[in-house]
């Protein structure tokens, strides 16, 4: 006997396929989709091929007695190469050269970052060219930077130097003279990276409401009380990324110490990196400039989780 369909029992039926065919779509929405992992197949594989790997590679060669020559490599040494970088005491100078540098550009760099992006933003007049003019170096590379303040820097023609002279003042030599050669590099370093600090704070400063300036006003307070109850409260945290960038990136100094003056005068400018590679590429000793490079990659380690431990307790 043949079935009847009636108006109810299609209904029903239609009802079921309906919700069949949104379960279906839920489950595909929860299920991991297989086009994410194909979007990041590229990334992966660049990752592992030019990060994880060197990252093993280094780990094995800082074993052992490898050679830019190729002798002794493969040899294994243990931890003797680790022994003899906690003896070294260029390891020590070159690492005391790179932590002063840190601390002698952090503080300006975060300190006058801040103070241009307050000026920018407080409306000074022509503030496209203050924002041109005040990130413009950051873009410049490190080639042409050395060639600008190299020129600067000469003893003889220099213009820091005849500035010095038209107020009856001596030259100064800039990066010759051990008192005056590191922080000739951290005036460099300042003019030159202070841009990407800058550009950080001025967007940090154009996403505090306009709300909070109004409450300000109307509770009778004036410009100087504005700025210190209002912006510098809300951008702790951008301070705090900052500093924490700027630490790393310091630490990590190479270029601009290496054109400038090589390490010199008598290494009163060598950072760490420049030892690992002199150590690596001019005296051949890969297995050893590994091991230094793991050191100091423990130490970075270190000092960013103790910065991150810092300032997440001051924001508790």
């Amino acid at each position: 006997m043949a079935s009847v369909s009636t108006p109810a029992r299609r209904a029903a039926a239609g009802s079921r396929r309906a919700g069949s065919r949104r379960a279906a779509a839920t489950d595909r929405r929860r299920s991991p989709g297989g086009a994410g992992w194909l979007f990041a197949t590229p990334f992966l594989v660049f990752f592992t091929l030019f990060l994880l790997v060197p990252i093993g590679i280094g780990l094995w060669m800082s074993f052992t007695d490898a050679s830019l020559t190729g002798h002794g490599d493969g040899v294994f040494v243990g931890l003797d190469n680790y022994t003899e970088a906690f003896g070294d005491s260029q390891v020590w100078q070159t690492l005391g050269n790179t932590v002063w540098f840190t601390v002698l550009t952090t503080v300006p760099l975060v300190i006058v970052a801040l103070v241009m992006a307050l000026l920018v933003y407080t409306g000074m007049p022509g503030q496209w060219l203050w924002r041109l003019a005040f990130f413009a170096s950051h873009l410049l590379p490190v080639a042409v930077v050395y060639q600008i303040w190299s020129m600067l820097f000469q003893p003889d023609r220099g213009m820091l130097n005849s500035v010095l002279q038209t107020f009856g003042m001596d030259g100064i030599a800039w990066l010759t003279d051990e008192k005056y050669a590191m922080w000739s590099i951290g005036l460099v370093t300042l003019w030159w990276t202070v841009g990407f600090n800058f550009l950080l704070y001025l967007a940090a400063l154009q996403a505090i409401p306009d709300h909070l300036y109004e409450a300000a006003a109307l509770d009778g307070a004036g410009a100087w009380r504005r700025l210190w109850s209002v912006p510098l409260p809300q951008l702790r945290r951008t301070t705090a990324l900052i500093a924490v960038l700027q630490v790393m990136a310091s630490l990590k100094v190479f270029d601009q110490i290496y054109l400038l003056t090589k390490g010199g005068p008598n290494g009163a400018t060598r950072p760490i990196l420049e030892y690992i590679y002199d150590t690596g590429f001019t005296n051949y000793r890969l297995g050893y400039a590994s091991a230094v490079s793991y050191v100091f990659f423990g130490i970075i380690i270190v000092l960013s989780l103790a910065q991150l431990k810092i300032f997440s307790r001051r924001e508790d």
